[in-house]
């Protein structure tokens, strides 16, 4: 094998730096895409669509409630408060509802969230409809300022009737290295 240096201390560090870039390649390239695969194939976590859901007139089930049950954590190191500023209500299967959440930034600079949300049972995923959700796009906070952040939902006529309580939780995560340039709210 052909050394690039005479130094062996250097090689050393050329590979191991060599392995951590690939590692991270490995984990953003190919494990979310395994990760989305393996949720959608086992039926598990939830996942809604990071998508806007388009209403369709189906009219309202009043004869039936809903509960929904509202959740939100932050990732490891996300130091903004991140909470729903309802924990739970009950809805009408067909109806268009809205709550928000609220965020708050206590570090001095800038930093961009995104949330990556949950629905359980899994199974309710598939009727739960977000119409508007701050989880569709990243959400740029200045350094100690505060938002409160939309969500507007419509769950499915169609939903299961065993299901008689939903749980959408959010997870926020620092995506600020990620979005690059920090664009302020």
């Amino acid at each position: 094998m052909m050394r690039l240096h005479a130094n062996p201390a250097i090689d050393t560090v050329i590979k191991l730096v060599t392995v951590a870039v690939a590692m991270f390649a490995f984990v953003f390239v190919v494990m979310v895409p395994l990760y989305d695969v393996l949720c959608d194939a086992l039926g598990i976590n939830g996942k809604t669509s990071g998508q806007a859901y388009t209403a369709v007139q189906a009219g309202v089930d009043e004869s039936r409630q809903v509960k929904i049950q509202f959740v939100a954590t932050n990732n490891d190191g996300m130091p903004w408060e991140f909470r729903p500023a309802r924990t739970m209500m009950t809805v009408n299967p067909g109806a268009s509802n809205e709550t928000v959440f609220f965020a708050s930034n206590p570090m001095p600079e800038a930093m961009v969230a995104q949330a990556i949300p949950s629905v359980s049972p899994a199974r309710a995923a598939e009727y739960f409809h977000k119409t508007e959700c701050f989880c569709f796009n990243q959400q740029p906070l200045d350094g100690r300022s505060s938002a409160e952040m939309p969500l507007q939902f419509i769950i499915d006529r169609d939903l299961p009737k065993d299901i008689s309580t939903i749980t959408l939780s959010y997870t926020l995560f620092d995506v600020t290295a990620m979005a690059g340039a920090v664009a302020t709210r």
